[in-house]
């Protein structure tokens, strides 16, 4: 089971409140072993994931545990990669992430901040109005929260990821992150990145579980039917560039290397094709090689474009 906070509860895979007797906890999880089991019509990922879920609370030990927020998410990890407990609630870009680390890539704008200022908003109205909320990162509250306000903390934290992972790659490169797509719009780019090997938009993604590539977009459990991810990444791409005049070398979407079967996947076909699905750990390269080595930019070119995304890129 995966410990994104995008990622459904143990709760949630057993399909009962959190607030369920342990009785009636075991009776929905061994309803759900004989409905999900292989031999009996289910799938052997589904029949994994709700013997996970027991695992993290079918003891009431470990369910207190749980529900007091202790073995936080993973996606809590600290400037030097070791893991924290609860969520950090600010992000430096730009702070070196690694011990000798000389000249880093520029890096401009809040990453994940558009996605923590609406967490926090959602997680206040949830909470309720007069409620003291002393920690709003706190894993136990965040595991009690529902799944779209916790979407909003994975996505958040994906984004910083995303900016921590390219953060190293050098002073040829420059990212700008949660990027206003139009002053009429709210729609943004999470990060665009410039370097030798051209100009890209990203987006940083976390569903919470895995994804792949199908029929020209992302599917995966937790992906809603009428999401397309590569669709929106691509209007959003294009309504940036009409209103800048830039044109971008390729779109790349990024997900948690676990939630990626193989390393990366590309689109062949259709407007969208040469666009890459991404383990987060492969992007550094992809951004340094390119999706085309054709695609380089020259110096003289990558230091025009970086110009005039200076002057006209604002943030969300």
């Amino acid at each position: 089971m995966s410990d994104s906070p995008a990622s459904p509860t143990p709760y949630e895979v057993l399909g009962v409140a959190s607030t369920v007797s342990h009785e009636e906890l075991r009776r929905a999880y061994r309803r759900l072993l004989r409905e999900t089991h292989p031999d009996t019509g289910g799938t052997a990922a589904r029949f994994q994931a709700v013997q996970d879920a027991w695992e993290l609370v079918g003891e009431p030990d470990d369910r207190a545990r749980y529900d007091r927020g202790e073995a936080a998410y993973a996606g809590d990890v600290s400037a030097d990669g070791a893991a924290g407990n609860g969520f950090s609630a600010t992000f430096h870009a730009t702070r070196s992430q690694s011990r000798g680390a000389t000249v880093r890539a520029r890096s401009y704008g809040h990453p994940g901040g558009q996605a923590r200022e609406r967490y926090l908003h959602l997680m206040r109205e949830w909470m309720g109005r007069g409620t003291e909320l002393d920690d709003p990162y706190d894993p136990g509250l965040v595991r009690s929260a529902p799944r779209e306000i916790r979407h909003l903390l994975a996505v958040a934290l994906a984004e910083e990821a995303t900016a921590r992972a390219v953060a190293g790659l050098g002073i040829g490169f420059t990212i700008w992150n949660d990027v206003s797509v139009h002053p009429r719009s709210d729609a943004k780019l999470d990060h665009v990145v410039l370097g030798p090997a051209g100009l890209f938009a990203i987006r940083s993604a976390d569903w919470g579980s895995e994804v792949k590539l199908s029929k020209g977009d992302i599917v995966g459990e937790a992906v809603d039917r009428d999401e397309e991810p590569f669709h929106d990444l691509l209007r959003d791409s294009k309504t940036f560039s009409r209103q800048v005049g830039v044109r971008f070398t390729g779109l790349i979407i990024v997900v948690p290397d676990d939630a990626l079967a193989v390393p990366y996947d590309r689109i062949e076909r259709g407007r969208l094709s040469g666009s890459l699905l991404v383990r987060r750990s492969l992007l550094p390269q992809v951004l340094r090689n390119g999706a085309n080595a054709a695609g380089r930019e020259s110096v003289d070119r990558a230091f025009e474009l970086r110009t005039r995304l200076q002057e006209s890129i604002r943030f969300v």
